[in-house]
């Protein structure tokens, strides 16, 4: 059997974030815990230890007045601090919270309607400035009018005083965490406190931050990574955290690097995506200025990692004081309240090159030189805090040290299952190895352990399987957006779909704005067919180019191949006409 388990005996000092922040407002009062950069660049806000504190308890006294322990709390806010201050509302009023988001205008409220029918809360937090653009489309939500409106910015921190602190356990449910939904329907992840402490721990571990560190993170504060890596775990160990709207990010990722250079930043982070359009949009004359050498955590996950991605970004900004050294691969999940692997600080990165169709065979044959064929996967580090064992998603049968299976995780950062959901907990949560090992949680990624560091491969449910043949929709997708430069990076879905009883492969893809007024759509539909037959000998059986911005996604940035497949089915999607 090939398991691997980081064995360290876990005394927490804290039983939850509540005592946690207590403490700090009471050591360290007028540290700056959070500041809130508006625009992406200029500081309209910030918090300190002590006054988030105070905010925490006047709001979740006046949750106290309208719920009782163990509600449910949906928060709908623009990215800023009066999330923060909210979220903390909710974990000392006792209530569990449900971080969501309100969709763009063009995008439909599916997402928040499934939440609401799932979770059943019985109050809305949300901010008065946004109270309005939830309002203008309360008709597309069933039941949202119904729930009690609570604007937290519309009263002072006088209503602290009568806050009573509710009787929290470790076991006691701190907030439902719901899946990006890039596989299917979004499901509520039920965390603890004991969950969030643990993996908090965790990151610890692996980041080895401290209270000098300084943080600077855009990730959307309703996801796992964004929540929990980017605002929990700098609370954690009493550091200062910068934030910025995902948004300004995406328009402008230098804003990203600026922040990092101009509050010297020492860890953040993103998916891989981010550090590609970092090297893609920002211009050599731009990063004049930059001061990179404070970045000592710079960490990457939430997606397949690619050694080329880094090595761009690497060779970009190392005249501006990056260092290679410096890039922390990781791999979490929600359901594992976030983190389940990761490199210990400044350790170099470790790569493992294997034979590209042998590892669609699910074999794992490494190559020591540079043969045609060869793929090269980065680590994702060694598991913390936890066990980690790779299985056979059919048979369940432990794997060999030659195998690529299903990663399976054991620990107390694993969360409680989904709420509301039993029958989906029996099978994701409580798993067990045909040698009767067990209870594990099945993550759905694929993967091997190599001397104890973990690679992940991709997802199972993505696979794609054509005449028996195994291929990674993120390999095909890589080779169609380098068969030309019309089109865009980290932009493009492989999926497969059943014609005359055979499964057809289908890529989707984004074309840059730039390319749109003098696309010659022939000559790209040929490129992406040569190319995926020359490297995977696949025929096409449809190529749909898309506007720019049009791939569904999660709100991580995640690509949604399932909900991709539905939209190309359905003819839903946004086709360049021409």
């Amino acid at each position: 059997m090939l398991v691997f388990c980081h064995e360290l005996v876990f005394e927490p000092e804290f039983a939850t974030f509540v005592d946690l922040l207590r403490d700090r407002a009471l050591q360290t009062p007028d540290r700056i815990a959070y500041r809130f950069l508006e625009d992406g660049e200029t500081e309209s806000a910030r918090l300190t230890y002590q006054g988030l504190d105070q905010r925490a308890r006047a709001i979740a006294a006046k949750l106290q007045r309208v719920l009782e322990v163990g509600e449910r709390v949906l928060m709908l806010y623009p990215p800023g601090l009066e999330f923060v201050s909210a979220f903390f509302g909710c974990l000392y009023a006792g209530a569990i919270a449900i971080p969501a988001t309100l969709p763009r205008r063009h995008e439909t409220l599916s997402r928040l309607q499934v939440i609401i029918n799932s979770a059943r809360p019985t109050v809305l937090l949300t901010a008065l400035s946004f109270g309005s653009a939830i309002e203008g489309r309360c008709g597309e939500v069933p039941g949202l009018n119904a729930l009690k409106w609570i604007a937290t910015d519309d009263f002072g921190d006088e209503l602290a005083v009568p806050w009573q602190k509710p009787p929290l356990q470790r076991n006691t449910l701190a907030f439902l965490q719901y899946t990006s939904g890039s596989t299917g329907n979004p499901k509520g992840v039920m965390v603890t406190h004991g969950n969030l402490i643990h993996n908090s721990a965790a990151i610890c571990q692996s980041f080895a931050d401290t209270a000098e560190s300084i943080g600077v993170t855009w990730l959307p504060p309703h996801h796992d990574m964004g929540l929990i890596g980017g605002l929990l775990q700098p609370l954690y160990v009493g550091a200062s955290t910068v934030l910025m709207s995902p948004l300004f990010f995406m328009q402008k990722p230098l804003r990203w690097l600026q922040a990092i250079s101009r509050y010297r930043a020492t860890t953040s982070g993103g998916p891989n995506f981010a550090y590609d359009l970092c090297v893609s949009k920002i211009t050599e004359a731009s990063r004049q200025g930059l001061d990179l050498s404070c970045w000592q955590v710079a960490f990457v996950g939430a997606e397949p990692i690619r050694a080329a991605t880094l090595a761009r970004f690497a060779d970009a900004f190392a005249p501006y004081g990056f260092r290679r050294e410096a890039f922390h691969p990781c791999y979490g999940l929600a359901e594992n309240t976030l983190l389940v692997s990761g490199g210990e600080k400044l350790a170099p990165l470790v790569f493992f090159s294997v034979d590209r169709t042998t590892l669609a065979q699910n074999r794992i044959l490494s190559f020591p030189a540079e043969p045609t064929g060869q793929q090269t996967l980065v680590s994702s580090g060694q598991s913390l805090l936890n066990q980690v064992a790779i299985a056979n998603p059919q048979t369940l049968a432990p794997c060999d040290g030659g195998e690529v299976g299903e990663i399976w995780v054991k620990g107390d950062s694993v969360a409680q299952g989904y709420w509301q959901r039993p029958d989906a907990t029996q099978q994701t949560f409580q798993a067990y190895l045909s040698t009767g090992e067990g209870p594990f949680l099945r993550t759905g990624d694929l993967g091997f352990l190599h001397k104890g560091e973990l690679y992940v491969t991709g997802r199972l449910k993505d696979l794609i399987i054509i005449r028996g043949q195994n291929y990674y929709p993120q390999d095909i997708e890589l080779t169609v957006e380098n068969s030309h430069p019309a089109l865009r990076h980290h932009g493009s879905a492989a999926f497969t779909v059943e014609d005359d009883e055979q499964e057809r492969l289908i890529v989707v893809a984004e074309v840059e704005r730039s390319y749109r007024r003098k696309l010659d759509r022939n000559h790209l539909v040929k490129q992406i067919n040569q190319a995926v037959a020359a490297q995977y000998a696949l025929q096409i059986h449809a190529i749909a180019l898309i506007k720019t911005g049009s791939l569904p996604r999660t709100s991580s940035g995640k690509v949604q191949r399932l909900a991709t497949r539905s939209s190309f089915l359905t003819g839903n999607l946004e086709i360049l006409e021409d």
